[in-house]
Protein backbone atom coordinates (compact mmCIF):
# COMPACT_ATOMS: atom_id res chain seq x y z
CA UNK A 1 0.00 0.00 0.00
CA UNK A 2 2.95 2.54 0.54
CA UNK A 3 4.32 1.52 -2.55
CA UNK A 4 1.67 2.55 -4.64
CA UNK A 5 0.86 4.97 -2.70
CA UNK A 6 4.68 6.61 -3.07
CA UNK A 7 3.88 5.84 -6.83
CA UNK A 8 0.94 8.36 -7.07
CA UNK A 9 2.36 11.13 -5.06
CA UNK A 10 5.68 10.53 -7.38
CA UNK A 11 2.78 10.52 -10.41
CA UNK A 12 1.67 13.94 -9.28
CA UNK A 13 4.88 15.38 -8.91
CA UNK A 14 5.64 15.17 -12.45
CA UNK A 15 3.74 17.79 -12.95
CA UNK A 16 1.24 18.76 -16.03
CA UNK A 17 3.28 19.54 -18.72
CA UNK A 18 5.21 16.43 -18.47
CA UNK A 19 2.39 14.28 -17.82
CA UNK A 20 0.36 15.25 -20.75
CA UNK A 21 1.88 12.72 -23.08
CA UNK A 22 1.65 10.18 -20.79
CA UNK A 23 -1.97 10.48 -20.49
CA UNK A 24 -2.69 10.64 -23.97
CA UNK A 25 -1.06 7.31 -24.85
CA UNK A 26 -2.26 5.48 -21.82
CA UNK A 27 -5.96 6.84 -23.72
CA UNK A 28 -4.76 5.81 -27.03
CA UNK A 29 -3.67 2.06 -25.48
CA UNK A 30 -7.60 2.03 -24.53
CA UNK A 31 -8.84 3.08 -27.64
CA UNK A 32 -7.08 0.84 -29.90
CA UNK A 33 -7.69 -2.14 -26.95
CA UNK A 34 -11.21 -1.12 -25.81
CA UNK A 35 -12.31 1.72 -28.40
CA UNK A 36 -13.21 4.96 -27.77
CA UNK A 37 -15.82 4.98 -25.73
CA UNK A 38 -13.94 3.13 -22.84
CA UNK A 39 -11.29 5.68 -22.45
CA UNK A 40 -12.17 7.70 -19.40
CA UNK A 41 -11.10 9.69 -16.88
CA UNK A 42 -11.01 7.11 -14.62
CA UNK A 43 -10.20 4.23 -16.95
CA UNK A 44 -7.00 6.48 -17.72
CA UNK A 45 -6.01 7.04 -14.08
CA UNK A 46 -6.37 3.31 -13.48
CA UNK A 47 -3.88 2.56 -16.79
CA UNK A 48 -1.42 4.76 -15.43
CA UNK A 49 -1.81 3.53 -11.86
CA UNK A 50 -2.13 6.97 -11.10
CA UNK A 51 -5.35 9.04 -9.23
CA UNK A 52 -8.20 11.12 -10.89
CA UNK A 53 -6.40 14.53 -10.03
CA UNK A 54 -3.39 13.28 -11.26
CA UNK A 55 -5.46 12.87 -14.90
CA UNK A 56 -7.38 15.76 -14.23
CA UNK A 57 -5.06 18.53 -13.94
CA UNK A 58 -3.44 17.50 -17.12
CA UNK A 59 -7.08 17.60 -19.06
CA UNK A 60 -10.43 18.84 -17.85
CA UNK A 61 -12.60 16.67 -18.74
CA UNK A 62 -13.09 13.62 -21.34
CA UNK A 63 -14.22 15.60 -23.93
CA UNK A 64 -10.68 17.65 -24.05
CA UNK A 65 -8.27 14.65 -23.72
CA UNK A 66 -10.11 13.23 -26.23
CA UNK A 67 -9.73 16.15 -28.93
CA UNK A 68 -6.35 16.45 -27.75
CA UNK A 69 -5.70 12.63 -28.55
CA UNK A 70 -7.25 13.20 -31.98
CA UNK A 71 -5.35 15.71 -32.78
CA UNK A 72 -1.96 14.29 -31.83
CA UNK A 73 -2.65 11.03 -33.71
CA UNK A 74 -4.05 12.85 -36.86
CA UNK A 75 -1.32 15.01 -37.11
CA UNK A 76 1.37 12.13 -36.83
CA UNK A 77 -1.15 10.47 -39.89
CA UNK A 78 -1.17 13.73 -41.99
CA UNK A 79 2.62 14.03 -41.39
CA UNK A 80 3.35 10.27 -42.21
CA UNK A 81 1.49 10.73 -45.31
CA UNK A 82 3.10 13.97 -46.47
CA UNK A 83 6.41 11.99 -45.87
CA UNK A 84 5.45 9.03 -47.67
CA UNK A 85 4.22 11.14 -50.59
CA UNK A 86 6.55 13.75 -51.75
CA UNK A 87 7.07 15.39 -54.85
CA UNK A 88 9.14 12.84 -57.46
CA UNK A 89 9.60 12.78 -60.80
CA UNK A 90 6.94 12.99 -63.39
CA UNK A 91 7.79 9.45 -65.60
CA UNK A 92 7.45 7.45 -62.39
CA UNK A 93 9.23 3.55 -62.57
CA UNK A 94 8.45 0.82 -60.52
CA UNK A 95 11.11 1.32 -58.06
CA UNK A 96 9.34 4.51 -57.27
CA UNK A 97 6.20 2.64 -56.51
CA UNK A 98 8.10 -0.02 -54.12
CA UNK A 99 10.13 3.18 -52.48
CA UNK A 100 6.09 4.80 -51.67
CA UNK A 101 4.45 1.65 -50.54
CA UNK A 102 7.52 0.57 -48.48
CA UNK A 103 8.17 3.99 -46.78
CA UNK A 104 4.60 3.79 -45.80
CA UNK A 105 4.60 0.30 -44.21
CA UNK A 106 7.67 1.14 -42.49
CA UNK A 107 5.53 4.44 -41.07
CA UNK A 108 2.83 2.43 -40.02
CA UNK A 109 4.82 -0.27 -38.34
CA UNK A 110 6.78 2.61 -36.48
CA UNK A 111 3.31 3.26 -34.45
CA UNK A 112 0.83 1.19 -35.64
CA UNK A 113 -1.52 1.83 -32.48
CA UNK A 114 -1.88 5.49 -34.21
CA UNK A 115 -2.68 3.82 -37.39
CA UNK A 116 -5.49 1.46 -35.84
CA UNK A 117 -7.03 4.34 -34.25
CA UNK A 118 -7.23 6.42 -36.77
CA UNK A 119 -6.92 4.04 -40.28
CA UNK A 120 -10.16 3.22 -40.77
CA UNK A 121 -11.52 2.93 -37.47
CA UNK A 122 -15.87 2.96 -37.61
CA UNK A 123 -16.39 4.53 -34.73
CA UNK A 124 -18.05 7.73 -35.58
CA UNK A 125 -15.65 9.91 -33.01
CA UNK A 126 -12.60 9.12 -35.34
CA UNK A 127 -14.36 9.69 -38.93
CA UNK A 128 -13.36 13.25 -39.07
CA UNK A 129 -9.77 12.90 -38.27
CA UNK A 130 -9.67 10.13 -41.03
CA UNK A 131 -11.16 11.76 -43.41
CA UNK A 132 -9.07 14.31 -43.68
CA UNK A 133 -6.17 12.27 -43.76
CA UNK A 134 -7.91 10.08 -46.47
CA UNK A 135 -8.41 13.29 -48.56
CA UNK A 136 -4.55 14.44 -48.12
CA UNK A 137 -3.65 11.53 -49.68
CA UNK A 138 -6.45 11.31 -52.65
CA UNK A 139 -5.10 15.19 -53.49
CA UNK A 140 -1.63 14.36 -53.52
CA UNK A 141 -1.55 11.19 -55.40
CA UNK A 142 -3.90 13.12 -57.50
CA UNK A 143 -1.46 15.57 -58.10
CA UNK A 144 1.45 12.95 -58.50
CA UNK A 145 -0.30 11.36 -60.74
CA UNK A 146 -2.51 13.41 -63.36
CA UNK A 147 1.41 14.62 -65.44
CA UNK A 148 2.71 10.49 -64.63
CA UNK A 149 0.08 9.28 -66.25
CA UNK A 150 0.36 11.57 -69.65
CA UNK A 151 4.04 10.95 -69.55
CA UNK A 152 3.24 7.38 -69.88
CA UNK A 153 0.99 8.03 -72.82
CA UNK A 154 -2.23 6.87 -71.09
CA UNK A 155 -5.70 7.22 -73.39
CA UNK A 156 -8.14 9.27 -72.14
CA UNK A 157 -6.17 9.89 -68.66
CA UNK A 158 -8.12 12.66 -67.20
CA UNK A 159 -11.44 10.89 -67.01
CA UNK A 160 -9.25 7.24 -65.65
CA UNK A 161 -7.39 9.60 -62.88
CA UNK A 162 -10.31 9.16 -60.63
CA UNK A 163 -10.46 5.77 -60.40
CA UNK A 164 -6.90 5.14 -60.48
CA UNK A 165 -6.15 7.31 -57.82
CA UNK A 166 -9.00 5.18 -55.76
CA UNK A 167 -7.16 2.10 -56.45
CA UNK A 168 -4.03 3.47 -55.52
CA UNK A 169 -5.17 4.76 -52.30
CA UNK A 170 -6.97 1.95 -51.41
CA UNK A 171 -3.96 -0.27 -52.07
CA UNK A 172 -2.68 1.64 -49.34
CA UNK A 173 -4.98 1.11 -46.89
CA UNK A 174 -5.15 -2.68 -47.56
CA UNK A 175 -1.62 -2.79 -46.81
CA UNK A 176 -1.78 -0.94 -43.87
CA UNK A 177 -4.26 -3.18 -42.71
CA UNK A 178 -2.71 -6.30 -44.12
CA UNK A 179 0.35 -6.03 -42.09
CA UNK A 180 -1.36 -4.47 -38.87
CA UNK A 181 -3.40 -7.90 -38.91
CA UNK A 182 0.40 -10.14 -38.88
CA UNK A 183 -1.51 -12.80 -40.12
CA UNK A 184 0.45 -13.56 -43.08
CA UNK A 185 3.94 -12.58 -41.35
CA UNK A 186 4.99 -9.74 -43.82
CA UNK A 187 7.17 -7.11 -43.20
CA UNK A 188 6.66 -3.78 -44.19
CA UNK A 189 9.40 -3.98 -47.10
CA UNK A 190 8.11 -7.37 -48.58
CA UNK A 191 4.63 -5.78 -48.65
CA UNK A 192 5.17 -2.61 -50.14
CA UNK A 193 7.47 -4.08 -52.59
CA UNK A 194 4.60 -6.55 -53.15
CA UNK A 195 1.84 -3.83 -53.28
CA UNK A 196 3.69 -1.39 -54.78
CA UNK A 197 4.81 -3.08 -57.50
CA UNK A 198 1.25 -4.48 -58.42
CA UNK A 199 -0.06 -1.43 -58.08
CA UNK A 200 2.51 0.26 -60.57
CA UNK A 201 1.68 -2.37 -62.63
CA UNK A 202 -2.21 -1.46 -62.67
CA UNK A 203 -1.39 2.14 -63.50
CA UNK A 204 0.99 1.75 -65.87
CA UNK A 205 -1.15 -0.38 -68.03
CA UNK A 206 -4.79 1.45 -67.76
Amino acid sequence: MGSESGVRARARHLGPGRRRPQVLDAALEIAVAEGIAAVTMAAVAERMQVTRPVVYACFADRVELLGALLEREEKYLIDGLREVLPARDVDADEAVFVAGFRALLVKSAARPAAWRLLYGNPDPAVANSFGRGRALAVERCRQLLRPTLRAWGIEDADRKLPALVELWVSAGEGAVRTLLTGEQDWTPEALGAFVGSAVYRALRHA
